[in-house]
């Protein structure tokens, strides 16, 4: 590996002894792309694209890869290929390992470019340079460049549309944007004086398709443009690629074909797609058609022309997917169709995408218990998904995917509520999150599984399931009073309906309550009823300044040998708890509660510390509440009150419960506005100098 020192001298030689010789400016287009071999080490390819006429070539045999870590290297030809319109495609293939993680930008240059370039000056004498940016670290992982499947080769005519699509494919499946740029020279540097070239309205790239548009060319010759193609990969930039490339424009009668419409496709793994494409020619004139970058599903795609005549030609697509082609980002492909004529031979471009999307999982079914929901569905059949999500709702939403809609939107008013990880994990509790589900309503779910690079499948189908009721429904666990040591809590159940026992009773409740600290609930009386009309209990003697204390209400009967059975399916319910977090100026109120009813709205309520009478201050729809506006340092005492709803046997039972009291004060405990750094590059020197100022000044 030989270092940059080298690097002046050599183009010093070069740029005189080219200068001499006038055949040497021969550069057209270039770009140069990368693989991953393992650990630092990379392979990359460097692709040139020149001119050649009447067999003539100075085509290099070597040229100069400089890797951007200060040294270069000097890489022979690997392939050359002649290309229509006096295109000549020619590859360098090279090796290089970087000495540790970092930002690396590879730059190839080689004199000259095309004579006659006419939005470059002087180009005759101005270095072709190619250049690729590249990341390397743990947050990176291993990554692989697009390649480009569309090589930059064809004519453009005065007064008509040019459309160029390199087709870049991304292996590691990757994002792709792309942007128009500046051609560059010598060490890579913009060129002085480059300007894009004239057109009657615009000339553009669309940024995710790749459609470079030039729309239209006012003035014939030669011209280059370049483009980035960046792949992003979880919002992170990892690399840029730059095609530099020259369209030559003519001035001709022929008018180029017209392609008709082509649809972007979503499909499930498994399904195909069929489409035909006709292509027609004003001047009546023969049509190829092609179909680029047919690499990215070898074997999977057929491109055929079933019909052609004078002035059209029409083709059949057909792909067979599978879960091979399962991924997040879609594919990009490109139909061209090129007259055939002894002139000036002109094209039309269309691309079109394809996303493959997984196939939903099967067979999901909902187990419900009194609390909570067990789900279980078979394991995805589709590649190994890195696990599933769970989506739940209240009530069908009748929800039927189109081809593109994978997931579950938001609109269909599901909510993800977790996820598993493991292709073989195909199971979920739903205990809404350990404070139970509430019975009374019909939860449905949806399951979709989702892979490493970020695809998720279609939706499951929909399945609903209600609860199991308990026997009694718990109804209300309320504070009376607060105390130290004489606090009283009203506990309420609805009268038990519609439940199974072979006996007639004689019944009990039996009342078992869970202290602050404690891990099993304990028993404290029990409630002889006849008529099963004794739904109520006050317990008294409690220390309600601590947390919420948890009551289950236990139904049992007498069977014929004098034996207490349980009735199996009981609830438990709780007090409710305030959480309070003292904020700069305000107080985060947070309900801490576990029960089976739906509270559908908290009142607030808020004394200072010496005060003696409670303000209602809002009422929330949600179980917190940020109260703001206040004094620091000032203690305030808070009390919510619940409404909750609970249905039971289509009859709907209203519940009123108050919380316990909590105090805490507001109190500025943010940390300083965090400085806001300047970068500025010094890249000559190559580092980066940063400065900021003190947080006060900020």
């Amino acid at each position: 590996m030989k270092s940059s020192s080298h690097k002046i001298s050599f183009l010093l030689v070069l740029l005189v002894f080219f200068t001499i010789h006038g055949k040497a400016t021969h550069n057209r287009a270039g770009e140069i792309t990368y693989r991953h071999i393992e650990g630092y080490t990379f392979e990359f390819t460097v692709s040139t694209y020149t001119y050649y006429v009447n067999a003539e070539s100075v085509d290099r045999d070597v040229i100069d890869v400089f890797w951007g870590d200060g040294t270069y290297q000097t890489v022979p030809r690997a392939s050359i290929q002649s290309l229509p319109n006096f295109y000549r495609f020619n590859t360098y293939v090279a090796q290089h390992t970087f000495p540790g993680p970092g930002t690396y930008e590879i730059l190839m240059q080689d004199p000259n470019r095309n004579l006659g370039v006419k939005n470059i000056p002087n180009s005759v004498n101005t270095i072709f340079s190619i250049k690729t940016l590249m990341l390397i670290g743990p947050f990176v992982g291993t990554n692989t460049t697009p390649v480009l499947l569309n090589p930059p080769i064809d004519r453009a005519a005065k007064d008509h549309i040019f459309i160029h699509n390199p087709a870049a494919f991304d292996a590691d499946g990757d994002s792709i944007s792309y942007e128009l740029t500046v051609c560059t020279e010598e060490n890579g540097v913009p060129i002085e004086g480059f300007t894009l070239p004239p057109a009657s309205d615009t000339l553009f790239v669309n940024e995710i398709s790749g459609d470079v548009t030039w729309k239209t060319p006012i003035e014939t010759g030669k011209y280059n443009i370049a483009l980035f193609i960046d792949e992003w990969r979880e919002g992170v930039r990892i690399g840029r690629i730059t095609r530099d490339m020259q369209i030559d424009v003519y001035e001709t009668d022929n008018n180029p074909p017209v392609n008709g419409p082509i649809s972007n496709y979503c499909v499930e793994a498994g399904d195909s797609i069929e489409f035909f494409i006709t292509s027609t020619d004003a001047d009546n004139d023969p049509i190829d058609h092609f179909l680029v970058d047919t690499l990215i599903f070898p074997g999977a795609i057929k491109f055929e022309i079933i019909e052609a005549g004078a002035g059209f030609t029409t083709s059949k697509f057909t792909m067979a997917t599978n879960c091979s082609h399962v991924r997040q980002q879609p594919y990009t492909l490109v139909v061209k169709a090129e007259d055939q004529v002894n002139e000036v031979s002109l094209v039309d471009i269309t691309s079109f995408s394809i996303r493959v999307l997984p196939n939903a999982p099967e067979n999901l079914v909902a187990d419900p218990s009194t609390n909570f929901v067990n789900l279980q569905w078979d394991v995805s059949t589709c590649g190994i998904p890195m696990g599933y999500r769970i989506y739940r709702r209240i009530n069908p939403s009748n929800f039927v995917p189109d081809s593109c809609e994978n997931g579950v939107p938001p609109y269909t008013g599901y909510t993800s509520i977790g996820e598993v990880m493991g292709a073989n994990t195909t199971n979920f509790l739903d205990d809404n999150g350990g404070l139970g589900l509430v019975p009374g309503f019909d939860y449905c779910y949806m399951i979709t599984a989702f892979y490493n690079d970020g695809a998720e499948s279609f939706a499951s189908e929909e399945v609903c399931t209600s609860l199991i009721p308990g026997v009694p429904s718990m109804l209300e666990v309320s504070v009376l009073s607060d105390d130290e040591s004489t606090g009283e809590i009203s506990v309420k159940w609805a009268v038990p309906q519609d439940f199974d026992t072979v006996d007639d009773g004689p019944y009990r409740y039996d009342i078992y309550r869970l202290r602050p600290g404690e891990d099993e609930y304990s028993f404290l009386l029990s409630i002889p009823t006849v008529d099963l009309t004794d739904t109520s209990y006050i317990d008294q003697g409690l220390n309600t300044f601590e947390y919420p204390y948890h009551y289950s209400v236990r139904l049992l009967y007498q069977d014929d040998g004098g034996n207490w059975i349980v009735h199996p399916g009981f609830e438990t319910a709780s007090s409710m708890y305030l959480n309070l977090v003292g904020k700069d100026n305000n107080i985060n109120v947070e309900v801490i509660k576990h029960s089976p009813w739906l509270n559908y709205a908290f009142d607030i309520f808020r004394k200072p510390e010496a005060g003696s009478v409670f303000d209602s201050i809002a009422r929330s729809p949600n179980s917190e509440y940020a109260d703001t506006g206040l004094a620091n340092n000032v203690p305030y005492t808070y009390r919510v009150k619940s409404l909750g709803l609970r249905p039971i046997n289509e009859v709907d039972f209203f519940t009123t419960n108050i919380s316990h009291l909590n105090t805490t004060s507001a109190v500025d405990s943010s940390a300083p506005c965090p400085p806001r750094p300047k970068v500025v590059s010094i890249c000559d020197s190559s580092y980066n100098f940063l400065s900021w100022a003190s947080p006060r000044a900020v």
